[in-house]
């Protein structure tokens, strides 16, 4: 069976700067990490490839040089083969851009399985997963929260998180599902692992690698369709107000006189 694992690496921080003209992260000096869901995407995989020998991992990121980090240390937690792909053309995309990126990229590997992060903790759209299905043609389950190979090695059925309620589903391969954290909990590495990790090739593939299966009106920031108008950090909730020496029901009065105020009732 072959699995491919596809992680990004974000900002490690809430502290995110903004590049005022393109609107994009400035990713530079802001230390990075593997995305958790995307972690916990790639522990399932792992887990998978633990029970049945001959399965291979493959994790994939697209993304800047300095991602290859992120590679190695999937490679430490147990993957067999790390890829990037990482070009200055691809710079600037957006979740359709990229989707189309690394559909692209994916042509080029056997899969029986593709599994992505439900969501990054830098974008949150939770669309490059389920884009990546549709370019392909395949089934795709998201919010998967519980995952189990079928006997005959064929197919999975799962378990969707979904509102209030879940889905159980079982689908055939080939097909992508999106991971939540609560999957599986990550691995640590070994010290032998991280040795192994850093003596490995991590292949870097190229706009010239992939533009055989490439729309090149659909890469990089004139390939996104979707224009940012304003872009800016994460604010900080206001000081809250304290009301002190009220009844019962003239603290309720003023609870309601304030949603009045904020038109929520």
């Amino acid at each position: 069976m072959n699995i491919v694992v596809c992680i990004k690496q974000v900002p490690d921080t809430n502290e995110v700067k903004l590049d005022p003209v393109t609107n994009t992260l400035i990713r530079e000096g802001v230390p990075s990490i593997i995305n958790p869901d995307d972690k916990s995407g790639l522990e399932v995989a792992l887990r998978l490839k633990d029970e049945n020998p001959d399965t291979h991992v493959t994790v994939l990121s697209m993304g800047p040089g300095q991602a290859e980090v992120a590679l190695r240390e999937a490679l430490a937690m147990g993957a067999d083969e790390g890829i990037l792909v990482s070009d200055r053309a691809f710079g600037g995309a957006d979740t359709w851009a990229t989707s189309c990126t690394i559909t692209a990229a994916l042509e080029h590997l056997d899969y029986d399985l593709i599994i992505c992060g439900r969501q990054a903790i830098d974008g949150d759209t939770a669309q490059v997963g389920p884009q990546i299905a549709e370019h392909i043609g395949i089934p795709q389950v998201s919010y998967v929260e519980e995952l189990e190979l079928d006997k005959d090695m064929k197919g999975i059925t799962v378990k969707r998180q979904f509102e209030d309620r879940y889905h159980i589903i079982n689908v055939k391969f080939p097909c992508l599902i999106t991971a939540i954290a609560e999957l599986a909990e990550p691995r640590y590495m070994t010290i032998g692992k991280v040795f192994e990790a850093y003596q490995k090739e991590i292949k870097v593939w190229g706009l010239e690698d992939i533009k055989d299966k490439l729309d090149m009106a659909n890469i990089g920031l004139k390939g996104s369709p979707t224009k940012v108008k304003k872009s800016f950090p994460k604010q900080g909730k206001g000081k809250g107000v304290l009301l002190t020496d009220l009844t019962a029901d003239e603290a309720a009065q003023a609870i309601v006189a304030k949603l009045q105020e904020k038109y929520i009732i």
